[in-house]
């Protein structure tokens, strides 16, 4: 498996099969099962659909590391007509973004300027902003401009940021954002690291996701555990159950086409669930990550690829 997840994670990165796959109706098809379609009005449906079965959106435009500051300033135009959906539409929904897809790596200062924005318009939606982490070159600049944008006078509440547990230094960034009031979703980590900056092995990873999983659901902030790992998961529900915790305290965080039966299952429960629902014409990067957390989703999506 570790094989199959760095040749998935190569091949994110590879930029012609990219293109191909992109333009592709074979491509279309194959990430159909974890993005929503190519426009926002695909992505609102999305919402709908799963709050009829009583799950929260969070909404992400696919699309990362861009060039120039006009895609930029584009990929945050995108943010405020979902923003704008949100609020129209009473969808029970919030968005997700990267700052590559903001031009961090063009401007870190247009990037913030662009996330402020949106965040300024997330609080007048009464709704949230969440950061997402990428790689681990940008963690700490994630985490400084998230907490200068929380900072500013309104936002406390609306702008939060993702940890991710396979990096050692986890649990101090979780200590100080917390201390701070920033709400956090935690996953695992679908990047490629090296071993000086984060565990190699899966159990370890394990390990630290339930001790940052305690840290946060003891911190009296609203928390997303992001999962589909059912043993991280019945860590969880045992760590509200011994400790006396509301189940709507937090919430269980999965991503659009995976595990919806224990997604379902999870809301019969009584827990809250948000499902993180991608759409764009840049999907390639997302889908091949999806693969490399779960190379299994390969086997399954080639059983299905030409069923109706």
């Amino acid at each position: 498996m570790p094989i199959l997840r760095s040749a998935f994670i190569a091949l994110s990165q590879n930029a012609s099969l990219r293109k191909f796959a992109e333009q592709s109706e074979m491509g279309r098809r194959m990430s159909s099962r974890f993005v929503a379609g190519m426009e926002i009005q695909d992505v609102v449906r999305a919402a709908k659909e799963l709050a009829d079965l009583g799950i929260a959106s969070t909404l992400d435009s696919l699309g990362e590391n861009v060039t120039t500051p006009g895609e930029a300033r584009r990929s945050g135009e995108v943010y405020h007509r979902l923003l704008d959906a949100i609020e129209s539409q009473k969808l029970n929904a919030n968005v997700s973004l990267k700052l590559t897809q903001m031009g961090m790596d063009l401007d870190p200062g247009l990037a913030e300027e662009i996330v402020a924005e949106l965040v300024q318009h997330a609080v007048a939606a009464n709704t949230f902003v969440r950061v997402d982490m990428e790689g681990s070159q940008y963690t700490q600049a994630t985490i400084d401009m998230v907490r200068r944008i929380h900072a500013l006078p309104g936002n406390r509440g609306h702008v939060g940021v993702v940890i991710q547990a396979y990096l050692y230094r986890s649990a101090q960034d979780i200590r100080t954002l917390t201390g701070e009031g920033i709400r956090i979703r935690l996953c695992k980590g679908a990047y490629k690291e090296p071993a000086s900056l984060a565990f190699p092995e899966k159990k370890d990873v394990d390990a630290n996701f339930v001790k940052l999983m305690q840290l946060l659901l003891t911190s009296g902030l609203y928390h997303g555990i992001a999962t589909h790992d059912e043993q991280m998961i019945a860590a969880t529900k045992q760590f509200v159950r011994e400790h006396g915790l509301d189940p709507r305290s937090f919430e269980f965080q999965m991503l659009y086409g995976i595990r919806r039966d224990l997604q379902r299952s999870l809301v019969k429960e009584g827990f809250p669930m948000r499902v993180y629902v991608p759409f764009g014409t840049e999907w390639y990067p997302y889908f091949m990550r999806r693969l490399a957390e779960r190379p299994a989703n390969a086997l399954f999506i080639a059983k299905n690829l030409f069923k109706k």
